[in-house]
C-alpha cells in the first residue's frame, strides 16, 4: 500500500521565487491541456499518452513550457485525466457533476515527480533536517520529523505552497500492509460499534464518548480576520498581508480539527480489531439539515476517511453498515421508537429497555457490522484481562491522546 509522509520545506528567496514559476507554468500546461482536452469531439477526446505526445509541439510554439522539468510536465497532464476518471464515477454514480475548470494565476498550487526528477540528501550535517532536490527547481532543506526513506525508495515526490505562504514536501512510499486478522476468529470483546453525532463526537458501544471540539473561539479570530480583510482594497500590500493572516486563521482550525481526528482514528485502530461505523453520505445531509454548520465542523467523511487508511496500516477492520434506523431500533427486541433530536434516552414502550440513545444506536451498529462480516462468533473462551470493562464516561476532546503516547 502507498503511505504518504509530509514534511515542511524551507527553500531560501531566490529557491521560492523559482518554484513558486515553475508552478504557474506548470497551471499553464494544465490549462491549456483541459482545453485541448475539451475542444476535441466528445468520442475523439485524447488520453493521457496522446496529450503526453503533444507537450513536445506545445514547447515549440509555446517556449516557456519548456523552462519546465518534462518528467514533472507529463505528471500535470497525467493529473488531469487522473480528475477525469474521478468525475466520470461520480457521475456513474448518479451524481451531478460538471467539467474540470481553467485555474487562474495562484489556484494552482503544486508540482509533482514522479519516480524521477529528484533527490534527498540525508547527509546535511545538520540533526533533523535533509536536502531535497527538484530538478530545474534547485535545493531546498526539509525539516525530517520522521525518519524519511532514501530516494529509491520514494514512488513520487510533490512541493506545494500552501495559501499561508508556508511550503511542504511531500513523499509516497510503498508500505507493507499488515494482514488482519480472521473476523470469525476475534472475540466480540475486539469488536466496538461507533456512533457518530454532534453533543458527542463518537459514541461507542463500550459506552465510551468523546465531546467535540470547542471552536467557537477560533471562528471568532477567522470571521474578525476576514472582516478586516474586506476592507482592505483588493490587491494591496496590505490586503495581502491580511489574507495571509485569514488563511493562518483558517489553517489553525483545520489543523486543530485534523489533530484531533488523528488521535482519535489511531486509539480506535489500535484498540480494537473490528470497528463498525456508519455509512454516512454527508452531502444530503449538509444540503437539508438544520444543523449543517455543526455537521460541517465535525468532518464526518475526513474522520472516516482517516480510519479506513489508519486501518490498512493497523490491520483492522473497517465494517461499513447501513446507518438507516439505527437510532429508532431498541438494540434488545428490535421495536422501532421514533425519538426527536432533543430525545438523548431511549425507552422502549415494547420491552422497556432504557439507556442512552446513541449507546442504542451504537450498540446497533456493532450487531449490524458483526452480523455483516461473521466476527465476534469465536467459540474459544475469551481472554480475561486485568484491564477493567468500559464505563459510562464522557470524555473531553482535550484528553484525547494518541495510543502510544507518554500520556496515553
Amino acid at each position: 500500500m502507498d503511505l504518504t509522509l509530509r514534511f515542511r520545506a524551507y527553500p531560501d528567496d531566490p529557491t521560492e521565487s523559482e518554484a513558486w514559476r515553475h508552478i504557474d507554468i506548470h497551471r499553464q500546461i494544465r490549462n491549456h491541456a483541459v482545453r485541448d482536452y475539451y475542444h476535441a469531439e466528445w468520442n475523439d477526446r485524447p488520453s493521457a499518452y496522446d496529450q503526453h505526445s503533444k507537450l513536445t509541439d506545445w514547447k515549440r510554439e509555446w517556449p516557456t513550457f519548456a523552462e519546465v522539468s518534462a518528467h514533472a510536465a507529463q505528471q500535470t497532464v497525467s493529473q488531469i485525466h487522473r480528475d477525469l476518471t474521478v468525475l466520470k464515477e461520480h457521475r456513474q454514480n448518479g451524481r451531478k457533476v460538471g467539467r474540470l475548470k481553467w485555474q487562474g494565476a495562484g489556484d494552482f498550487r503544486s508540482v509533482a515527480y514522479q519516480s524521477e526528477g529528484y533527490n534527498v540528501d540525508h547527509n546535511t550535517g545538520r540533526d533533523g533536517y535533509a536536502t531535497l532536490h527538484l530538478s530545474k527547481i534547485g535545493d531546498m532543506p526539509i525539516r525530517t520529523h520522521r525518519n524519511l526513506p532514501e530516494t529509491d525508495d520514494i514512488k513520487r515526490v510533490a512541493l506545494k505552497k500552501e495559501t499561508t505562504g508556508e511550503w511542504f514536501a511531500t513523499f509516497v512510499i510503498e508500505a507493507d500492509e499488515p494482514e488482519k486478522p480472521d473476523p470469525k476468529e476475534i472475540d466480540r470483546n475486539d469488536c466496538v460499534g461507533v456512533d457518530l453525532g454532534i453533543l458527542s463526537y463518537i459514541h461507542t458501544s463500550d459506552d465510551c464518548s468523546v465531546e467535540p471540539l470547542a471552536l467557537s473561539d477560533e471562528y471568532d479570530r477567522y470571521a474578525r480576520e476576514q472582516r478586516s480583510l474586506d476592507r482592505k482594497e483588493h490587491g494591496s500590500a496590505n490586503w495581502e498581508k491580511q489574507r495571509r493572516a485569514v488563511a493562518t486563521a483558517r489553517r489553525h482550525i483545520k489543523r486543530k480539527v485534523l489533530d484531533f481526528q488523528h488521535k482519535l482514528s489511531s486509539w480506535l485502530v489500535t484498540e480494537y480489531e473490528v470497528v463498525c461505523v456508519e455509512d454516512l453520505d454527508v452531502k444530503p445531509m449538509l444540503e437539508t439539515s438544520q444543523s449543517a454548520k455543526n455537521k460541517q465542523d465535525a468532518a464526518w467523511s475526513q474522520f472516516l476517511s482517516l480510519l479506513e487508511y489508519k486501518a490498512d496500516l493497523h490491520g483492522t477492520h473497517i465494517v461499513s453498515v447501513d446507518p438507516r434506523n439505527t437510532t429508532k431500533e431498541c438494540n434488545r427486541c428490535g421495536v422501532k421508537t421514533d425519538k426527536p433530536l432533543w430525545v438523548r434516552e431511549h425507552s422502549c414502550p415494547a420491552c422497556g429497555h432504557e439507556e442512552d440513545r446513541d449507546l442504542n444506536a451504537a450498540k446497533n451498529i456493532l450487531d449490524r457490522g458483526l452480523e455483516q462480516i461473521g466476527a465476534g462468533c469465536s467459540e474459544s473462551t475469551p481472554v480475561q484481562t486485568a484491564l477493567p470493562a468500559f464505563t459510562r464516561v464522557r470524555v473531553d476532546a482535550k484528553r484525547v491522546v494518541e495510543a502510544g503516547s507518554p500520556a496515553a
